[in-house]
């Protein structure tokens, strides 16, 4: 009975860490980088046999793309289903192929909100937070800590989709998994509006004169009104940009910094 060795999972599992969007097309995606990660498994459950190898390899090179860290489960389920089919078992292309496009809209929904949505923020805040006095500790936390946790995390969760095998799908699929993602994604907005406040501060100098001896400052009644409200604003207009007008954000860096120029020179910054 063939039985794939620990040696040859971790090969697995650690060229999709590394190489999951190597030769990324828009047509392919991380198709090939799936394909190439099997690679050491198709090799050592058909030794003697180059046509199942390349076989293998063609179906492992399907279009596929889903959020590449929790996405590991996949590639463990899929190292399980070979496993089982050189060992005889009743599994053909289509049954592997379905079970990775079945699986990779749900993780990809999951992980975006988790990863990029909610974990990366967070730990950027701490790191932003560090590096308040020029720190070099805040952007090491950060690349460290993250490299750190995704090295663990994914290889839990990839050796776990290799144990459970087609088990793991019903934990994936289904009603739990909208719940999940919807969680996370209330999360994940807690965390970023949270940074917001947190590390955005706008203010004006504008003040408008009375009379000869008394003055309003603009920035203390805006405050007393709605604290911080010029930041809320500023927040909700780079959200505006991104979301509604599609502009990237370097373009949006662009336009602050020009609002900010123009600003200072007729005095409200």
């Amino acid at each position: 009975m063939k039985k794939l060795s620990r040696k040859t999972l971790n090969t697995c599992w650690i060229k999709w860490f590394f190489g999951h969007l190597h030769s990324m097309s828009f047509q392919w995606l991380q198709a090939f980088g799936f394909a190439t990660s099997m690679a050491p498994v198709l090799r050592e459950l058909y030794p003697d046999n180059k046509t199942e190898q390349i076989s293998g390899l063609k179906r492992h090179a399907a279009f596929y793309n889903t959020e590449p860290q929790l996405g590991c489960v996949v590639m463990g389920v899929v190292c399980g289903l070979e496993e089982e089919k050189a060992n005889g078992a009743d599994i053909d292309d289509e049954m592997i192929n379905s079970i990775k496009l079945g699986l990779m809209g749900p993780l990809a929904g999951i992980g975006d909100a988790m990863i990029p949505g909610m974990y990366i923020p967070l730990l950027l805040s701490i790191g932003i937070g560090m590096s308040g006095n020029g720190s070099v500790l805040g952007p090491l936390f950060y690349v460290f800590t993250y490299i750190l946790s995704m090295l663990l995390a994914t290889h839990f969760i990839f050796m776990k989709g290799y144990l459970l095998g087609t088990k793991s799908i019903d934990l994936i699929i289904g009603e739990t998994t909208r719940k999940i993602r919807n969680a996370f994604n209330l999360l994940g907005a807690i965390v970023v509006g949270g940074v917001g406040a947190s590390y955005v501060h706008v203010a004006t100098r504008a003040v408008i004169k009375t009379s000869e001896t008394s003055s309003i400052v603009i920035n203390d009644m805006i405050n007393g009104i709605f604290p911080n409200l010029l930041s809320l604003a500023t927040i909700l207009f780079c959200w505006w940009l991104m979301s509604k007008k599609k502009i990237s954000s370097v373009k949006i860096m662009l336009i602050l910094f020009i609002i900010s120029l123009a600003g200072v020179a007729v005095g409200f910054f």
